[in-house]
């Protein structure tokens, strides 16, 4: 079998037509156990997202796009009138869109997905039948899937046509678990094997969650790519060996002047590659763009439970007294990063005229 035809995982499906339903890949389960969570119903969506039994920026929007057919298909079964039956749906998408903040993609796929139907309605128009909904906003759900594919095929193509010599430093997950196709980060560098590049990647084991650990390492593992993980800790003392070409990462929101939130510990790597004059890229969709955000600080960060840190996988390793600082996400500022790719070209230098001039209204 070639690198070409190794399959990428798939971490997001909606089994049947329109009266089928969305099975999430439970990423908490990787690498040992391959789990499929079936999503009947809203509350199972969101707990699914913010548990991050399905994860990445990409997938998440995905997933909040069938979320929202979920909802309609609940409002049809219950027999609510049209009228019920939207007052339903918006309040459920509200629900998806806020169960996590940080990630941009999650509300743009729930706004997108409503805004083809035609919601929310002007007052006083009148609202589609249930079952007429859950089959039009399948459809717009399932190109939101298609075209993140397609995307992630351009992010790859445009990446690897600039992935310099030497080895590759990534940190947490932007693979296909993270995506609707081959990933971001990850697409750039499977695309770059496959066209014959020979590199080691290192991955980041991405704490508290160990995302680079269990879930890049994995897929890396699946290419056939040779993969080394190291602790986050460890990483300032590989980039000073002079092995590691370049590090690339994923994103989950990008502002206007082009500062970028990606999962904690990215900021200080990208500190660190600065400091041995490593390229640091940026690999992300136009849909992870926020123009209305002007830098980084307006970006919120979500915090999640302490017992992620203290008690990793339900076994203590700090007192119970300890509190926790658990942000979900930190901030790499325009300055250090070399350039960010998109499926629309690269962002090289990342300046706000250059965001605009690639990215435009987004």
């Amino acid at each position: 079998m070639s690198d070409h035809d190794v399959a990428s995982p798939v971490s997001v499906r909606w089994v049947g037509g329109s009266g089928g339903h969305l099975e999430l890949l439970d990423q908490t389960r990787l690498p040992g156990e391959i789990v499929w969570v079936e999503c009947r119903n809203v509350p199972t969506v969101i707990e699914a997202i913010r548990s991050l039994r399905v994860r990445g920026a990409p997938a998440i929007g995905i997933a909040g796009g069938y979320g929202v057919v979920v909802a309609a298909t609940e409002a049809s079964q219950q027999g609510l009138d049209d009228g019920p039956a939207v007052a339903h749906l918006l309040a459920a998408a509200e629900e998806i869109a806020a169960a996590r903040p940080t990630a941009v993609n999650l509300r743009w796929a729930v706004k997108r997905v409503l805004r083809e139907v035609g919601l929310p309605a002007p007052a006083g128009s009148g609202s589609p039948p249930p079952a007429d909904l859950v089959a039009s906003l399948l459809r717009a759900a399932t190109e939101i899937h298609e075209e993140d594919r397609r995307l992630c095929t351009a992010i790859g193509r445009y990446g690897a046509e600039l992935l310099p010599e030497g080895d590759v430093l990534t940190h947490c997950n932007a693979g296909a678990l993270a995506t609707g196709g081959d990933g971001t980060a990850l697409a750039v560098i499977t695309t770059a094997w496959a066209d014959g590049r020979r590199f080691r990647v290192w991955a980041d084991e991405t704490r508290p969650l160990f995302q680079g650990a269990r879930l890049t390492a994995w897929e890396l593992v699946q290419r056939g790519i040779p993969v080394t993980v190291l602790c986050d800790s460890a990483a300032g003392h590989l980039l000073a060996t002079g092995r590691i070409g370049c590090c690339i990462v994923g994103a989950d929101r990008i502002t206007a002047a082009g500062d970028t939130a990606n999962k904690i510990g990215t900021y200080g790597l990208a500190v660190l590659a600065a400091a041995h004059g490593v390229p640091f890229y940026v690999a992300a969709p136009s849909s992870t763009f926020d123009l209305s955000i002007v830098d980084g600080t307006e970006i919120p960060i979500e915090h999640r439970a302490a017992a992620e840190v203290t008690s990793p996988w339900g076994r203590a390793i700090a007192p119970p007294e300890a509190e926790a600082f658990n942000p979900a996400f930190d901030v790499t500022p325009a300055r250090l990063i070399r350039g960010i790719i998109t499926e629309r070209g690269v962002i090289e230098p990342v300046t706000r005229d250059a965001v605009a001039r690639v990215i435009g209204g987004a």
